[in-house]
């Protein structure tokens, strides 16, 4: 029996349930069981408080994968714990819903968005608009974005298309640089469980595996924390003659927008975690550690 730890929300549960169906069409004789966990977010002061409670089961040999957002997983490595497969991403990008682009909305349109790093590009992009907080799930977020409470909303593509909603609404991509691992499903074991590791192994894709080898080496290097708005997006190219090929781009900024800083590195993708870590290092170069100890300091 190998049992497949998830948070309780309608979006961990539909992304772990791609992840069983995977397992089961792998190995039809594999026995699956999805443990369902109710974990105490609101204990926790970082981005950690959406995995610490499926890590602690994890450690406990409750259960025996834990399946995470990737970008909800902090950078430094948790004891004793090991991402070792990535599925195939879904589609990172942002998305505006409400309206077919930014530059449709009204001036002072009023925006929602529950992430700060959301926040900052929607301020950077245009100071006129209203953007205030967003909190609940997708169904709640919809559901504002119906009654009035708001012009449009900020999704990610990932979940909206993990949950098969929205596709009847208006709605535009926006080109904003997502989090670092936006998209992207983490896998997680015990550190000296052989036998799980050799089983969802399989499950990983290479490329997205690369992408978030280097969008994680660059959040590790800016030191970013859930108080800077930061988003990397790694790529790797498809172009028959350069399939090696990975752009790895970066933004970080100000929570009101006011100052960003961009920039992208391009190399082989087999040197993901190389490329991250150069990144990171030219954005500070270029007056990144300024700007993330104002955005902490706006925090504080």
């Amino acid at each position: 029996m190998l049992r497949v730890g998830t948070r309780s929300s309608k979006l961990a549960q539909a992304q772990t349930g791609h992840v069983v169906d995977a397992l089961r069409a792998l190995d039809p004789t594999i026995s699956v069981e999805t443990v369902v966990i109710a974990t105490n977010d609101s204990g926790v002061a970082d981005k950690s408080r959406f995995v610490s409670g499926i890590e602690q089961q994890l450690r406990s040999q409750d259960i025996d994968v834990a399946v995470h957002s990737a970008k909800d997983v902090p950078g430094e490595p948790t004891p004793g714990l090991l991402i070792v497969a990535v599925p195939k991403r879904e589609d990172p990008a942002d998305m505006l819903i409400g309206a077919e682009s930014l530059a449709a909305l009204p001036e002072g349109a009023t925006v929602g968005t529950a992430s700060l790093r959301r926040a900052a590009q929607l301020r950077a992009a245009r100071s006129d608009l209203n953007v205030e907080p967003l909190r609940g799930n997708i169904d709640t977020r919809l559901g504002k974005l119906a009654s009035g409470e708001y012009d449009a909303i900020v999704l990610a593509a990932a979940g909206l298309a993990r949950l098969g909603v929205g596709d009847d609404l208006a709605r535009g991509r926006l080109d904003f640089v997502p989090a670092p691992g936006q998209g992207c499903l983490a896998l997680q074991v015990r550190d000296i469980d052989l036998t799980t590791t050799t089983l969802i192994g399989p499950l990983s894709d290479k490329n997205s595996q690369r992408e978030l080898t280097a969008e994680r080496a660059a959040a590790i290097g800016l030191v970013a924390t859930c108080h800077t708005p930061v988003g990397i997006h790694a790529r790797i190219a498809d172009r028959g003659d350069e399939p090696d090929e990975m752009t790895v781009r970066g933004w970080l900024g100000l929570p009101d927008g006011s100052e960003v800083i961009e920039d992208e590195v391009r190399g082989l993708a087999s040197e993901a975690q190389l490329l991250g870590h150069l990144l990171a290092q030219r954005m500070h170069a270029a007056g990144g550690r300024e700007i993330l100890a104002a955005a902490e300091e706006m925090a504080a």
